[in-house]
């Protein structure tokens, strides 16, 4: 499949922002777009990077009835030497096919698409923003098609590629967040669709958070659907404790996702000697820690906010503070590391980012 470039007319580019500190999150975007379609029986086609357009989807779209969607985030860089540089992104499409098995979709051409990315980003890289803490976002996304209501897999498909300039995920930028534990509602469970990354997930989730945000905190601490005690994820984070030495997070087991950010972290901590472990720890768990002084550290890993610092959390209408409320000296010190690799700063022992102009 070849892929057909069609470069926007130059009277319609759009204002690039010009003041980084006011580009917030997911709210603007470039000039340009990838889409390809799939249909059964001929496969992936029409592969074309466009000007960047609104959607043409018939009212009865599967995907708009039956949610048949899944998506990725990840972000590229202008770092060291002005080069523009990748993190990880074979992982994000690795993790995007997954997501495509659980939905009954099909998968993606990884070099195929990683190169159509690549190429994307390369002709709208004057989006690309240069202050420290910002970076192009990229969102790939596959939706179905068929004009059907019934529930069935869809036979055609379209997914594309767009990409916008972001900064800090939360208006708090570094700096410590409050969490709200909710017992009431669940997100996911077990054998579900938890662990792919697809809009009915995060939907599930938007009622605690904006009861949640009523109450002054910036996320849901979700614990399990079964027994609601043991801890699971935040609403668009991973999350870790630091209890002593020792660094704890939620296993893999089917009902959170398996984040790149937080694989990071694991193999980091490892490397730096740091024992981390990923076991089963509830909600009293990390209360008893608080109280007893154990608990160091809290903090959350995701594409978007990369590290984000826990300063208080909240269950059954107490406060908990954690590391006096402020920037616990592990999370810096990940935030900063993590942060001059994927800008091309620090040296890669990983073999993780890759500068691609």
């Amino acid at each position: 499949m070849e892929l057909e470039i069609q470069k926007i007319d130059p009277s319609r580019k759009k204002p690039i922002p010009t003041d980084d500190s006011k580009l917030g999150f997911g709210q603007v975007f470039s000039d340009h777009m990838f889409m390809m379609e799939y249909d059964a029986g001929k496969g992936w086609h029409s592969a074309r990077i466009e000007p960047y357009r609104n959607l043409d989807l018939d009212p009865a779209s599967l995907v708009l009835h039956y949610g048949q969607e899944a998506f990725e985030g990840l972000k590229a860089y202008r770092g060291k030497d002005e080069g523009i540089y990748l993190f990880r992104y074979l992982n994000n499409l690795q993790r995007l096919n997954r997501s495509c098995d659980r939905l009954v979709m099909p998968n993606l051409d990884i070099p195929f698409v990683a190169e159509a990315m690549k190429q994307l980003v390369l002709l709208d890289q004057d989006w690309i923003p240069k202050s420290p803490g910002t970076s192009l976002y990229i969102r790939p996304n596959i939706i179905a098609t068929d004009p059907f209501v019934g529930v069935r897999p869809s036979n055609r498909y379209l997914f594309y590629i767009i990409v916008g300039p972001v900064g800090a995920y939360y208006p708090e930028g570094f700096n410590p967040v409050s969490i709200f534990v909710s017992d009431q509602y669940v997100r996911a469970v077990v054998g579900g669709i938890g662990a792919s990354k697809t809009a009915g997930n995060y939907a599930a989730s938007l009622l605690a958070q904006m009861e949640a945000k009523e109450k002054g905190f910036t996320q849901v601490l979700w614990l399990d659907a079964k027994e609601r005690k043991y801890i699971e994820e935040v609403g668009t984070m991973n999350i870790f404790f630091k209890f002593g030495d020792e660094v704890v997070t939620s296993p893999l087991t089917g009902s959170i996702l398996p984040g790149i950010t937080r694989d990071s972290v694991i193999q980091v901590l490892e490397k730096w000697g740091i024992r981390v472990s990923e076991r089963l720890f509830s909600i009293d768990d990390v209360v008893a820690a608080q109280k007893d002084k154990t608990l160091k550290e809290v903090f959350g890993t995701g594409t978007a906010a990369i590290i984000s610092p826990v300063g208080t959390i909240q269950y059954k209408n107490v406060d908990y503070q954690v590391a006096d409320g402020k920037i616990g000296e592990l999370s810096q010190k990940l935030y900063d590391y993590l942060l001059a690799l994927q800008y091309g700063y620090e040296e890669d022992s990983f073999g993780w980012v890759e500068k691609i102009g």
